[in-house]
């Protein structure tokens, strides 16, 4: 079991209510709901700024389309695919 440490936080009483609610519902302790809560956000973001920096580094590294590009090649297939559609009819 990895260490854990106490942190103390201003929360407002509705959300708190909530909290309460929730953990109760769920036959957990208040403090069990908050680390959950706060593990699952910090894993969203982290998850977050990682995808991120994957755009920044192809960025960096040339590894992208411009809207030019993007734009050209949705056309081309659009255009490929309604003459397939007038071939097939």
């Amino acid at each position: 079991m990895s260490k854990q440490s106490v942190i103390s936080a201003r929360i407002d009483a509705e959300t708190l209510a909530l909290v309460d609610k929730i953990a109760a519902a769920q036959g957990r302790s208040r403090a069990w709901f908050v680390n959950k809560a706060v593990r699952d956000y910090v894993e969203q973001e982290s998850a977050m700024l990682a995808f991120l920096q994957e755009g920044e580094d192809a960025i960096a590294n040339g590894d992208y389309y411009t809207q030019e590009e993007m734009e050209r090649w949705l056309a081309e297939r659009q255009s490929g695919l309604a003459e397939q559609r007038r071939a097939a009819g």
